[in-house]
């Protein structure tokens, strides 16, 4: 069995790539037998060059050894790529880190309904609240909130999560005991204390500039969603955006002002296709079903129809106490036609929903086994349904047609 020694022997080792080490693991199994390898069965790695089986050669763990010393030193916990502890939807992205360096309580990630928020630092008043208050709404009904600890919107991320005494992961691009940004430093402290931050670089790292795009994989790696705050046309929040799409998660965008250019970015996202973030259970819903001990909704989250609120203020105004009429018995209105053969404008998914909600009721796990369309596409179209008044879901999480098909 590889040793923590092996481990971080392989994991700092200069001259060999994060993808041929993985090409290594898969070939001989574990650290220590890669230690303990000769120069020619590193040749037989898929993907192997002869200079970085060069690089294989240096043996000295001494640097093991002090990296050890100092996460002793400093109560952080080691995690590597083979631990059970080591989140599942990490792992299986591309680039996994090997090893990941912990310090407070970690989560059990593939059971929480974890969601990145990013942004850029140079986030405007608009930007900075409309994180805080997003954040701390989503902590709230059970989301995990995951950003980058950075100032602007990460820091804004981090606090409403932890004003609405949710949970928060920070991810980090360098050692634990190199405070960055300076600034942070009392909210480092904080995380630490109530959340967990993490890295995949050991005590001492510096937090160098091509340090945080590789961060950024491990924010979207951890989450199921993404959430762009604001973001100018040139952001690494759109980075973390483009690794999420590329990891098969979610992506949202908080729509700003059109002629901002800190929101270039982000709108930008919006118009290709991206989810609008306008209130936190529009997030949500999206993983309700996937989340169902975690996510909970609270009153008035539940979508309205546009005139409902003065409906319920009419009819909430008191009668005169006088001869009441008995009520006319009324019809119920007419209900749009659907015409399916015609320019619907609906997506393949949507089609294949629709027709399976012919004339009946039924949740989303009933559709997605029955249509066999992928769970993560099937919610993403039912959401669009919904909004766009085709289906409507009931406080059952029971989906129906609201239209008429023909």
């Amino acid at each position: 069995m590889a040793t923590w020694k092996h481990w971080l022997w392989l994991s700092t080792l200069q001259g060999v790539s994060l993808q041929l080490k993985h090409s290594l693991l898969d070939h001989f199994g574990d650290p220590e037998a890669i230690y303990y390898g000769q120069r020619e069965e590193y040749l037989l790695a898929p993907g192997m060059t002869g200079p970085a089986a060069d690089a294989l050669a240096d043996k000295d763990t001494s640097g093991a050894d002090r990296i050890l010393e100092d996460c002793a030193r400093m109560g952080l916990q080691l995690l590597s790529l083979r631990d059970t502890a080591y989140p599942g939807r990490l792992r299986d992205i591309s680039s996994a880190p090997l090893l990941l360096y912990v310090q407070g309580r970690m989560p059990l990630f593939d059971g929480e309904a974890a969601l990145a928020m990013v942004g850029t630092r140079r986030a405007s008043p608009y930007a900075l609240e409309a994180g805080e208050r997003l954040a701390g709404e989503i902590a709230g009904r059970g989301g995990l909130i995951v950003s980058g600890l950075a100032v602007g919107v990460d820091a804004a991320a981090h606090r409403g999560a932890l004003r609405s005494g949710g949970f928060t992961a920070a991810v980090i691009a360098g050692g634990h005991d190199i405070p960055y940004p300076r600034e942070n430093r009392r909210l480092y402290e904080d995380i630490a204390a109530r959340g967990v931050i993490l890295s995949e670089y050991p005590p001492g790292t510096e937090h160098m500039a091509e340090h945080f795009p590789q961060r950024n994989r491990i924010i979207s790696g951890l989450s199921v969603g993404v959430i762009v705050v604001e973001a100018p046309r040139r952001s690494g929040a759109l980075i973390t955006a483009s690794r999420a799409l590329d990891q098969g998660r979610e992506v949202f965008a908080v729509p700003g002002p059109i002629y901002d250019p800190r929101c270039e970015g982000s709108n930008r996202l919006l118009e290709e296709g991206a989810h609008p973030a306008l209130h936190a259970w529009g997030v949500l819903s999206c993983y309700a079903n996937r989340f169902p001990q975690k996510i909970r909704a609270q009153r008035g989250d539940l979508p309205r129809r546009f005139g409902q609120d003065q409906k319920t203020e009419k009819s909430a105004r008191p009668e005169e106490p006088v001869h009441t009429p008995r009520p006319e018995r009324r019809e119920p209105p007419d209900r749009p036609v659907l015409v399916l053969s015609g320019d619907h404008g609906l997506t393949d998914d949507q089609i294949r929903l629709v027709k399976a909600l012919r004339g009946r009721t039924a949740q989303a796990d009933e559709l997605i086994e029955e249509t066999g369309i992928p769970a993560r596409r099937a919610l993403s179209a039912l959401t669009v349904l919904e909004l766009d008044e085709i289906v409507t879901q009931d406080a059952g999480k029971q989906f129906s047609l609201a239209v008429t098909l023909k």
